[in-house]
């Protein structure tokens, strides 16, 4: 993934598969300005070097059943690399976990969970310390409004010169 460079048609081709994922092979060689082939040897690529991971659709997970977001802080009770992995093996097993971050500064790190409900919720976190992986402390946030939410870093910043 090192190894490849991106310039300004790539650049291009990822905002327009980040905006719209569903684009056709056409639209999406119109609108970045290749002509078909070209486009798809370079989305190929894209794909092929790793910097293109997958195609999701993203859901309004609210519109389908009521949900409630929590943000965790975690400090685990030792910092063995195989206190991190027993840890993070754990989050990677747990749906409700739809984010898991090892952070600097204090805490080690933060999480995103979806629960139907506080009590489900509290449940998850009284299950997780009864299998003792190794959690020392947890902060709980619920949110109460999104205000912005994106998957990942928008294209453009890439493209930025600071």
């Amino acid at each position: 993934m090192s190894d490849t460079r991106l310039d300004a048609a790539d650049l291009r081709i990822l905002a327009a598969i980040q905006a719209e994922g569903r684009i056709t092979k056409l639209a999406l060689a119109q609108r970045v300005g290749l002509s078909p082939t070209p486009c798809w040897n370079r989305l190929k690529r894209l794909e092929d070097a790793g910097i293109l991971t997958g195609y999701r659709a993203r859901l309004k997970v609210r519109a389908i059943a009521p949900v409630t977001e929590f943000l965790v802080q975690v400090t685990l009770e030792h910092h063995r690399q195989s206190d991190f992995d027993r840890f993070e093996r754990a989050m990677r097993a747990t749906p409700a976990v739809t984010c898991c971050w090892a952070v600097g500064g204090g805490v080690d790190y933060m999480l995103k969970i979806v629960s139907h409900s506080i009590d489900a919720y509290q449940r998850l976190l009284d299950g997780w310390l009864e299998q003792e992986i190794g959690i020392a402390r947890y902060y709980t946030y619920v949110v109460t409004r999104t205000v912005k939410e994106e998957v990942d870093a928008p294209v453009e910043l890439l493209a930025a010169k600071e």
